[in-house]
């Protein structure tokens, strides 16, 4: 009864001010235009045909042999990918978590390693795998003297996605690692217990939910996958490059949107199983924040396997990285190593400056706004009650779910010819405003998680007090909440930043010669085998990207860190 009144007087108040109000029906119409209206008109596209429902679009798309194929081999990668990225990331975290490593550096190679997939494009480990190990590569040609295509289909695919999604793992399972309680291990070794029968019926039966979790999220970014299959994969064809090969090599828009719906349906259901099952789960199954460090293990037996396997990956992954450097300097791939800065001269000279240009300016317009929307959803999500909040909520976090191509097919069909090819958005479809836009829902998802993390903390006694002193909610939001959650927004601003400068799935089919983007043009010269141009690109774009993040890194600190505040 007493919760049910405090929910009545949460909602007298909120109705009472406009600028609260006006903020919810903001967030609404930009959640349905933006998110729900380009996702329905996919599904309303696959069954509405010639003015009449029917199903012979799936009938006609599931008839072909290649989608079967393309089916097959999308559950297939994400199975492989997943399970290897989630064996390594959970080893890389209980080797750093457990396992004395006896020197501070293999440390910090961990931690330079789990911060490179986030500094550098999607496709890059692809590009390095193809100079290493391609026809012309450095190891199959030059030192093996062999022209194999043995790299390119399942295999490679398998390799760049799992050296690029186990990082991921490692910092999930680093931090469900860390909550353990080391009396609960300890506990089991004091009654005999030997370190292997403590590992297997202690800590892995508490880390399963965790691990299953890290395995769906590895699953569904491996199922949305567009670049690595598109540059490596060869014929093995995956959803998300068949709706691509369907929209622009078939020219077939009902074809590519059945497929949209397909890669949809798988995504959106590995999604809410992670989110609405596994997260939960595994949260309830740690027993809280550990109550006193853990003693290193130091046992040889089991230190020194586990740190060089860890170690060897590590040098393995960053040799990659810096690969795609040395490529960008060489004359010409697998015949002249002579250094040289061609490569460059050749980027700039050919709109160079407009390409990089064009995709700092987009992203730093997409930027500073998705920080702001993400801190208003979380904000009204955690602190006001309002008819609608879980729904908010879910469509926020929905963009999370939807692979690239799936976004980039109901932009077009939503915006070019659905409801929308004429009046106030008829000229959204081809503009900078539309790649913003998709740039925005696509990082809302992770400004949004953080900042509902961040505002969870943050005793509702002290907005009060500002309430109680006369402010506004919007001047409440401004001087108080936000400055308290600033960490959070700056990690949300350098976010957008790094993936909205890196993105290609859904800008590959929305982007027009009038805005150039860096990931297209790498993807484009990749494609046609010029690896030194491609090259180029991307070490220009990791230098961009690795600068906003230090820049964020900067300011952080200049202007202090947000710390739990305790009122008593």
């Amino acid at each position: 009864m007493a919760s049910s009144q405090s929910k009545n007087l949460d909602r007298k108040k909120l109705l009472a001010d406009p600028i609260l109000v006006a903020a919810i029906i903001g967030i609404f119409l930009f959640l349905l235009l933006f998110i729900v209206y380009p996702l329905s008109i996919l599904l309303v596209d696959s069954v509405y045909v010639d003015q009449k429902v029917t199903f012979s679009v799936f009938f006609r798309v599931f008839g072909m042999p290649q989608f079967r194929a393309a089916i097959k081999n999308t559950l297939i990668l994400g199975a492989v990918s997943g399970v290897f990225a989630t064996l390594i990331g959970f080893l890389f975290a209980y080797v750093d978590m457990y396992v004395d490593v006896g020197n501070r550096g293999v440390k910090g190679l961990f931690a330079a390693v789990s911060v490179l997939p986030v500094v550098s494009p999607p496709f890059v480990l692809s590009l390095s795998c193809i100079l290493l190990f391609g026809r012309t590569g450095i190891i199959t040609r030059n030192l093996l003297n062999l022209s194999t295509t043995a790299l390119y289909g399942l295999p490679g695919i398998a390799l760049v996605q799992t050296l690029t999604f186990f990082p991921v793992c490692y910092l999930m399972l680093k931090g469900l690692l860390k909550n353990i309680d080391p009396s609960l291990e300890e506990a089991a070794r004091n009654m005999g217990a030997s370190r292997w029968k403590v590992f297997t019926s202690v800590t892995f039966p508490l880390m399963l939910p965790g691990i299953g979790n890290a395995f769906l999220v590895t699953f569904i970014e491996s199922v949305a996958d567009f670049a690595n299959p598109m540059i490596i994969g060869g014929n093995y064809d995956t959803l998300a490059t068949s709706i691509y090969l369907q929209l622009t090599g078939a020219y077939d828009k009902s074809g590519a949107t059945a497929m949209s719906v397909v890669l949809l349906t798988v995504s959106m259901g590995l999604f809410i199983l992670e989110r609405y099952w596994l997260e939960r789960k595994s949260v309830a199954t740690l027993t809280g924040k550990a109550s006193r460090e853990r003693t290193p293990i130091t046992d040889k037996s089991v230190r020194y396997p586990l740190v060089t396997f860890c170690v060897v990956v590590s040098i393995f992954v960053m040799v990659l990285y810096v690969l795609v450097f040395f490529g960008s300097l060489f004359k010409l791939w697998g015949r002249n190593y002579s250094l040289s800065l061609k490569w460059y001269v050749y980027v700039f000279k050919n709109k160079g400056y407009r390409v990089f240009l064009d995709s700092i300016y987009l992203s730093l317009i997409a930027s500073p706004v998705t920080a702001i929307f993400s801190m208003i959803i979380a904000y009204l999500v955690v602190k006001r009650n309002f008819a609608g909040k879980g729904f908010m909520e879910f469509v926020a976090m929905l963009a999370m779910a939807v692979p690239g191509t799936v976004l980039g097919v109901g932009f077009i069909r939503g915006y070019n010819s659905g409801l929308f090819h004429s009046g106030a958005l008829q000229g959204l479809y081809g503009t900078a405003a539309i790649l913003v836009i998709v740039f925005i829902v696509r990082s809302l998802p992770i400004g949004t998680r953080s900042g509902i993390a961040a505002l969870r903390q943050i005793d509702k006694s002290i907005e009060e007090s500002a309430y109680d002193l006369g402010a506004d909610s919007g001047k409440v939001f401004a001087t108080v909440t936000l400055p308290l959650i600033k960490d959070s927004f700056f990690s949300g601003l350098v976010t957008t930043f790094v993936r909205s400068i890196t993105a290609i799935s859904a800008v590959i089919l929305l982007v027009t010669p009038k805005y150039l983007m860096i990931t297209v043009r790498i993807n484009e010269h990749a494609e046609k085998g010029n690896y030194g141009i491609a090259c180029a690109y991307a070490t220009i774009l990791i230098l961009i990207t690795y600068t906003a993040i230090s820049l964020m890194n900067f300011f952080t600190r200049k202007f202090g860190t947000s710390k739990p505040t305790n009122v008593a």
